[in-house]
């Protein structure tokens, strides 16, 4: 098997500095979620965490984050994943 096939469903997200990633906020009493934008500082492939900064608002989980947060991000957390270019801002 070459290493492409060995590879082959195991592609893992490559984010960069100033990226965005919509990720899942689960509050833990309620059940309830969020999808929530994160603005990447950094990520470890290896530990497959985002760093960032919170860059919505949160509703849900208002009593435990806030905008501008810093924290770290699961990637099995992430849906999606953006350029700064795509996404439109209101800054």
């Amino acid at each position: 098997m070459s290493e492409k096939e060995s590879d082959r469903g195991k592609t893992v997200a490559k984010y960069e500095s100033g990226d965005y990633v919509k990720a899942e906020f689960k509050d833990d009493e309620t059940g309830e979620s969020e999808w929530m934008w994160v603005r990447v500082e950094s990520c470890d492939d290896s530990s497959r965490l985002v760093f960032g900064w919170l860059d919505s608002e949160p509703v849900v989980n208002a009593r435990d984050l806030h905008l501008g947060q810093r924290l770290a991000v699961s990637y099995n957390n992430i849906k999606q994943h953006k350029k700064p270019s795509e996404l439109p801002r209101h800054h």
